[in-house]
């Protein structure tokens, strides 16, 4: 599994986990250096980058292990807490990390991500017009694909260039396209966790789009009503993404949430 750190370990660690299909690539270089003062860390899901692939919709995992796979990663650097920073379904996996993990983790930040997906008293997916499959030998098509897929969930302005920059460098860092895109949706989970939001007590920061098609802002406003003083941020004209526009927002968040009293 590959890893990839910005600053030094002898600052404070912030983990950032990515949602599903992406690749360490989608934290982009420019956004973990904007997190001065911190030890940034990101790392390749299973099926993506050069991590350990599996054939297409057999993924040879749960999800369960994506967390740990989190652990692993801090385990192999040597951290013993971090500042965990999880997207979308790397939310996910960030909020079940603090829940199973408390002393693993010191401060949570959730962002375009919830944990009640499904439940009658949010709302669904917003109705989006995504691409058909590409032919996934196909690097081009795979790139011109994402991108559209990237497009249909965000909100405007979008900058298709920003994206196309980012999905080539994904797209050729990974072996298996179709495995990457199919495999984590494939995963069997642990069930319901958001009966257990309560339980969580570290400091936590929510992060959510205005116009996330995905778990609409509702998803966000729960996560921050039902997490124990959880802080809500919304991002302005943001989909379900992180565009370059908001970074500097995040990063602030970020850089104020992981700033108190955290030994070096």
């Amino acid at each position: 599994m590959s890893v990839s750190t910005f600053g030094s370990p002898d600052d404070p660690a912030v983990l950032l986990i990515h949602g599903a299909g992406a690749s360490m690539d989608w934290w982009p270089p420019a956004f973990c250096r904007m997190l001065t003062g911190r030890y940034v860390i990101r790392y390749d899901h299973r099926d993506t980058g050069d991590a350990p692939g599996y054939p297409p919709g057999e993924p040879g995992y749960t999800g369960t292990d994506l967390v740990t796979d989190a652990l692993a990663v801090l385990d192999s650097l040597g951290v013993a807490a971090a500042h965990v920073v999880g997207i979308s379904m790397g939310g996910a996996l960030a909020q079940v990390l603090t829940l199973d993990h408390p002393s693993r983790v010191r401060t949570l930040t959730a962002i375009s991500t919830s944990a009640g997906a499904g439940d009658p008293d949010l709302p669904g997916m917003v109705p989006v017009e995504f691409p058909p499959e590409p032919d996934w030998s196909d690097d081009a098509a795979v790139v011109a694909y994402l991108v559209a897929s990237q497009r249909a969930m965000s909100a405007e302005p979008f900058d298709e260039e920003e994206v196309r920059s980012i999905a080539t460098i994904a797209v050729s860092r990974t072996t298996n396209q179709e495995s990457s895109q199919k495999n984590h949706h494939a995963t069997e989970g642990s069930g319901s966790w958001r009966h257990r939001l309560p339980e969580i007590a570290v400091p936590t920061l929510v992060l959510h789009g205005d116009s996330d098609p995905l778990f609409p802002l509702p998803h966000g406003e729960a996560l921050a009503r039902e997490i124990p003083g959880a802080r809500l941020v919304v991002m302005p004209k943001t989909g379900h993404e992180l565009p370059g526009r908001v970074w500097p927002l995040v990063a602030k968040e970020i850089l104020a949430l992981t700033a108190g009293g955290q030994e070096p």
